[in-house]
């Protein structure tokens, strides 16, 4: 028993900060929003971004400048690699969640930050947010990292979030996944087991779009199709910094219009 004590006290306060303080340190390679720099692709028209993206997430706008749909985007950066005029640059930006899917889509003239606050949560769930994790044929990566957020570390229950195991338990769905055909039903249970009034947040391209499955007729390219989604956390998978500020601005508990991190 002192000896627990003694590595406790070695270990000292591992609790991050955020959104109090500072976000956690990214990583370099950490890829964030894309942006788009106006003018640079419609000189050259190579169409190499369409070509190499594996989901077809690029398409050209009407005035040449391509626009990025964030929630088929899996973040690999090939377009950014293939550009040869530089007009697609992936940011350090963490905060990508918007709650409508047309919000996903980036271009030259998209706003900083998309809306994500949700006015039912932020009145009932603001103190108290339970969520019941649907894997709805996912590959584990989202749902690894949406796991992470109950590590001591990131102790997303200080804020009075949790993962509950029923459905009768939660205030609404996180799903990954893009929900295959064997899925559907369990997730269509699921969602009707929620008590009313309930959310539905979808995490990472899968759920979002179909994400690398998409028109596969084993799957049913995303959430959307099956239940109303809320919230669209994109990423592949979203990292846990992308998916807590998500959750906090959904219900709430971080300002659009703050700077947190």
């Amino acid at each position: 028993m002192i000896a627990l004590v003694k590595a406790r006290i070695h270990q000292k306060y591992r609790t991050i900060a955020y959104p109090d303080g500072p976000a956690p340190e990214l990583p370099d390679r950490f890829a964030g929003k894309p942006l788009v720099r106006p003018g640079l692709c419609g000189r050259l028209q190579c169409a190499r971004c369409l070509e190499i993206c594996p989901t077809g997430a690029i398409e050209l706008g009407t005035d040449s400048d391509p626009l990025i749909d964030m929630g088929k985007c899996l973040f690999c950066r090939k377009c950014e690699q293939v550009c040869p005029s530089g007009a697609i640059q992936f940011s350090p930006e963490y905060r990508l969640c918007a709650a409508t899917r047309d919000e996903l889509i980036v271009g030259p003239d998209s706003k900083d930050l998309s809306p994500a606050f949700n006015a039912t949560a932020g009145r009932l769930f603001k103190r108290s947010f339970k969520l019941r994790q649907v894997c709805a044929g996912g590959c584990g990566a989202c749902e690894a990292d949406a796991n992470v957020l109950g590590t001591p570390a990131w102790d997303m229950e200080r804020f009075g979030i949790q993962f509950v195991a029923s459905p009768r338990h939660a205030d609404g769905l996180l799903i990954t996944g893009p929900v295959t055909e064997n899925m559907r039903l369990a997730l269509e249970k699921t969602y009707e087991a929620v008590p009313a009034p309930k959310v539905v947040i979808a995490v990472g391209a899968c759920a979002i779009s179909g994400g690398a499955y998409a028109d596969h007729p084993q799957q049913c390219n995303g959430a959307s199709a099956i239940v109303p989604v809320d919230l669209f956390v994109p990423g592949c998978p979203p990292h846990p910094l992308t998916l807590l500020n998500a959750l906090l601005r959904f219900i709430g508990r971080i300002p659009e219009s703050g700077n947190s991190g």
